[in-house]
């Protein structure tokens, strides 16, 4: 993957409500792929359908992976304040995980 282009970090929530977070380069495809089974040994596949809850665009691979491996740290309740862009809850979460 190249600098430059467009990469996705995006949470899809699994029929069994797990949340699996991943980076693409085409999201569409990786969707496609997790719903269909393309990959045996891929954490959904099992875990099918899944529907996708989140998405953020990079333009920089280092970037996109730095904030995937940032949110799959994240408790349940961050991320489903991410889903609705709730800056003020995350940032309440966080003060609550430090105390």
């Amino acid at each position: 993957m190249k600098n430059g282009h467009n990469y996705y970090v995006y949470i899809v929530k699994c029929a069994d409500g797990f949340y699996y977070t991943g980076v693409t380069n085409d999201l569409e495809r990786r969707l496609w792929e997790h719903n269909t089974g393309f990959k045996i040994n891929c954490f959904t596949f099992k875990r099918r359908p899944v529907v996708l809850m989140y998405e953020e665009h990079f333009t920089d691979i280092n970037n996109a992976i730095a904030w995937e491996k940032q949110v799959k740290g994240w408790s349940r309740k961050k991320k489903e304040a991410l889903f609705k862009r709730d800056w003020k809850q995350i940032s309440e979460l966080a003060k609550n995980r430090m105390a």
